[in-house]
């Protein structure tokens, strides 16, 4: 006697479920910060790719800006240098910039483009010294000192804040049959090169050309409530709530901010989103329950109040 193979059904169903989002976003463009595990296990990367490779070939526009947190600290690690943040930014002098751009704009965002094009892709990469696709300026941090009542500016070294994006060209590449893969480095007017925080230049980008969608890639489930349970949906004002009471801090703040901004411009909604979950980009765009956290402008609750 042969058995049914329930499989099949199965697929079905995840195929019919996927339809209307399909439908919903062809012809969208959607922002994805990678980063985090998802870059440095191998079965993630595939599955990234694969995902990425698939969104494209459903009409979807992926635009992929990448981290490299991890393999730059190593690089540094190896060459005796000590890596240090400002909230969230890595403090870089002119010999880490050196290494930060080697590492970025060559080992990570050609193996990112060789792994999408292995798939069936057609990725090109580039950074935002590229033809000037982002315009930078040195980035001023300013500290609360408790101590005098007063701020004080860090000076964080070669680390820019984003003037401008060339909408234009992004959309170019992103609205023909090519994978725009972007790594976070920018140039001023003088020719000197910026590292910038990888969220805030998917943020930035998101908000120029008017993304359908911001997707950031991270190690967590998502954004956590102050009981460390995930919130599959905030407002901006319940997030603002979150930060004041010091519940989101460190290395998620820049994620939050630039996910903040490019909501409260032109992009419909910001997602945080679990790196380490096999398809995770596939999974929040195409299923109805998700895999992490969803930002949009009204507020629906008063759980944060």
């Amino acid at each position: 006697m042969i058995k049914k193979n329930k499989k099949p059904s199965y697929i079905a169903e995840v195929l019919t479920e996927a339809l209307p989002y399909i439908k919903r976003f062809r012809g969208k463009s959607i922002v994805i910060k990678y980063g985090g595990n998802a870059m440095s296990d191998e079965s993630l990367k595939s599955g990234f790719a694969r995902d990425v490779v698939l969104m494209k070939l459903v009409g979807m526009n992926p635009i992929v800006v990448h981290g490299g947190g991890p393999q730059i600290g190593a690089t540094l690690e190896k060459l005796g240098k000590k890596s240090s943040f400002v909230d969230g930014m890595r403090v870089t002098d002119r010999e880490t910039m050196s290494i930060v751009e080697t590492v970025l704009a060559g080992e990570i965002n050609q193996e990112i483009v060789s792994l999408i094009n292995s798939f069936g892709g057609n990725a090109v990469g580039l950074s935002g010294k590229d033809e000037k696709l982002i315009i930078a300026r040195k980035m001023v941090l300013k500290k609360n000192n408790t101590k005098l009542g007063t701020s004080e500016i860090i000076d964080i070294g070669y680390v820019g804040d984003i003037e401008t994006v060339d909408k234009s060209a992004v959309n170019a590449l992103a609205q023909n049959d090519t994978i725009p893969v972007i790594a976070p480095i920018g140039v001023d007017e003088s020719g000197q090169t910026y590292n910038i925080n990888a969220d805030l230049v998917a943020g930035k980008i998101a908000q120029a050309i008017g993304a359908e969608k911001l997707i950031m890639l991270t190690n967590t489930q998502g954004l956590l409530d102050e009981n460390g349970e995930v919130l599959t949906g905030v407002s901006i004002e319940e997030v603002d709530i979150l930060i004041k009471k010091g519940i989101i801090k460190g290395g998620m703040l820049p994620k939050i901010r630039s996910a903040l901004n490019a909501v409260q411009g032109k992009v419909e909604t910001s997602h945080i989103i679990d790196g380490r979950v096999k398809h995770a980009v596939l999974l929040e765009i195409l299923t109805d329950e998700g895999v992490g956290t969803l930002i949009h402008r009204k507020k629906i609750k008063d759980k944060f109040s």
